[in-house]
């Protein structure tokens, strides 16, 4: 099994925020006898997310992308995924309630741009959120997978060690490190 990273965030490519959670990606994967084969970082542009998502797909078996799941215009990971898949992103209104009910059990009112993070590629897997708004996803492509987790750190922990690194050693078949 090999898996390639991506980190989406033009913030990441200026310097703003250092990216360590592609380190402990790495890190996580290698524990878990998985092959990390590379890591990308691309700035918040459609083509450009494309672009590298097809070229890891090329390489690797899975391809785990962190950041750019959010509520706002320059989030464009799951319209790249979709684009990718091939499919439309639909509303799962499941996800639009637990977001509505997290900011009203805060006492806040949910500005409409956050039911972008309800939209889903077709076909996806929603990764219930437990810490935040933004849900992950798990893609098949074709006999590969892409999976998606949010930038912030302690959301992207959570969904690695719940979901993605159980399902990639399922998929694996081999649990020897």
């Amino acid at each position: 099994m090999r898996c390639a990273v991506v980190a989406v965030g033009t913030e990441l490519l200026l310097g703003q925020i250092v990216d360590t959670n592609s380190s402990w990606i790495g890190e996580r994967l290698a524990a878990s006898g998985i092959d990390s084969l590379v890591q990308y970082k691309v700035g918040d542009n459609h083509a450009r997310i494309v672009s590298i998502v097809e070229r890891a797909l090329q390489e690797a078996d899975a391809v785990i992308m962190c950041g750019g799941l959010g509520p706002t215009h320059d989030d464009l990971t799951r319209d790249a995924i979709a684009e990718v898949m091939g499919v439309v992103l639909r509303h799962d209104e499941g996800v639009a309630e637990t977001i509505r009910s997290m900011f009203s059990s805060r006492g806040r009112r949910m500005p409409d741009n956050n039911l972008r993070q309800a939209l889903v590629p077709d076909g996806a897997t929603i990764i219930p959120q437990t810490r935040g708004t933004a849900p992950g996803l798990v893609c098949p492509v074709g006999d590969k997978v892409i999976y998606a987790v949010p930038g912030v750190p302690h959301e992207m922990y959570d969904m690695m060690e719940r979901v993605i690194l159980p399902d990639l050693r399922r998929r694996n078949g081999d649990s020897g490190v």
